[in-house]
């Protein structure tokens, strides 16, 4: 819509920034393409702040976005990354400042791949196939090592090598595989499958030089992660180099920075285990010494006491008190017995002078009827009744003349 404008009827400038703010208005949110030069995401905030840049024209302009918006692509995104922001375009009319505020922004190129990696790493995660309770620990002496790995490939060398280095007795199956390409994955997982199923191979490295992130890619393959999940035999991954992290790093039982690195975790140094052998040996020696020679020190010392010098002291020690116990005992047992025998005495002379014998003997006699009953009164006796008569010499028969009482 034109405007009549002259020199003699300007428009104020406030007037145009409205104007332009109502044309704006009435577009439809675009795509808009281009670099992220600035961006703020304060803690709490629920609006991220960003400049979207054209190299080609030098032009920025700012964007806004709810937070759930950027968060869906944070982990891959940063500032100078290319993007492709869904926005509606808004004009600040005080300040005449054109923005975008995005409803969706889209990670471009490596971004959006990187984007895809992370969703399938959030999806394998959530299985569980992640979890350290998984991770296998590794034979200390592997009999024999599975290597998958690229034909006549620096990483083949550096593990073969570097491994035979350490261990030379070492043995490997090796299985050559395109390690990038179309071709890749699938080789990759045969080969590990293979490996898997040989009973003498004790450990698996998947191994591969540097690269690129589409290099690395058939290393992030949904197939080749489950794969290894599924395997029996541990696995370790060593590919690239330490800042390179595809997802068969987090799903083998052991992540090795580099080839080398793996060849250094999975084979024992020999020199370093017979110095280790020595260390224990040399450790041993010195335990079992130093017990000898505390046992020595404490058979001395028992050996120094008086007791052992001579043995029979305290031999004779106990026989002069066993010969004192023994003459109290006897000195006390004749009291006993001297004690106990004039009691005896004593009691037997007031039982004979109790004695009815004792009786008798001095004259007495005891009359008895003929049933044995003893007369004690006459008035008990009958004319011509028979009593036997018991005197200390014997007894003999008395007849009753005549009964009297006093």
């Amino acid at each position: 819509m034109a405007l009549n404008t002259s020199a003699e009827a300007p428009l104020p400038v406030g007037e145009v920034s409205r104007l332009i703010g109502g044309w704006i208005d009435r577009l439809g949110a675009v795509w808009v393409e281009g670099q992220i030069t600035q961006l703020s995401r304060r803690p709490g905030a629920g609006v991220v702040f960003l400049t979207l840049r054209d190299p080609s024209h030098d032009i920025s302009v700012a964007v806004t976005c709810y937070r759930q918006v950027f968060d869906a692509i944070a982990d891959v995104v940063s500032e100078g990354a290319r993007v492709i922001v869904h926005a509606k375009p808004e004009w600040y009319a005080p300040r005449g400042q054109l923005s975008l505020r995005a409803t969706e922004i889209k990670p471009v190129g490596i971004g959006e791949l990187l984007a895809r990696l992370e969703q399938l790493k959030k999806s394998l995660a959530g299985e569980g196939l992640f979890a350290l309770d998984r991770k296998r620990p590794l034979p200390f002496l592997p009999q024999r090592i599975g290597l998958v790995t690229g034909r006549a490939s620096a990483a083949e060398r550096d593990v073969l090598e570097n491994a035979r280095r350490r261990w030379p007795a070492v043995r490997f199956e090796v299985r050559n595989v395109a390690v990038q390409g179309v071709h890749a994955v699938a080789q990759v997982v045969q080969a590990v499958k293979e490996l898997d199923e040989l009973a003498d191979v004790d450990v698996i490295i998947v191994a591969r030089g540097g690269g690129s992130v589409e290099d690395l890619l058939p290393f992030s393959d949904e197939q080749l992660v489950r794969t290894v999940a599924g395997c029996r035999t541990p696995v370790v991954s060593a590919i690239g180099h330490e800042p390179d992290s595809p997802l068969l790093d987090l799903v083998a039982d052991l992540r090795a920075s580099t080839p080398t690195d793996a060849a250094k975790k999975v084979v024992p140094d020999v020199g370093e285990e017979l110095d280790r052998v020595q260390q224990l040996r040399d450790r041993a020696l010195r335990t079992v010494q130093g017990l000898i020679d505390r046992e020595e020190r404490g058979l001395a010392h028992a050996l120094a006491r008086p007791v052992m010098e001579r043995p029979q002291r305290m031999v004779e020690e106990r026989e002069d008190e066993i010969e004192a116990l023994l003459a109290r005992s006897r000195r006390t047992l004749g009291h006993l017995l001297d004690r106990a025998d004039s009691e005896l005495s004593h009691t037997r002379a007031r039982v004979v002078a109790l004695s009815p014998a004792a009786t008798l003997e001095r004259g007495y006699a005891v009359l008895q009827t003929a049933d044995g009953a003893v007369v004690r009164s006459a008035d008990d006796m009958a004319p011509e009744q028979e009593l036997r008569a018991r005197v200390a010499e014997g007894e003999f028969m008395v007849r009753v003349a005549d009964t009297a009482t006093g």
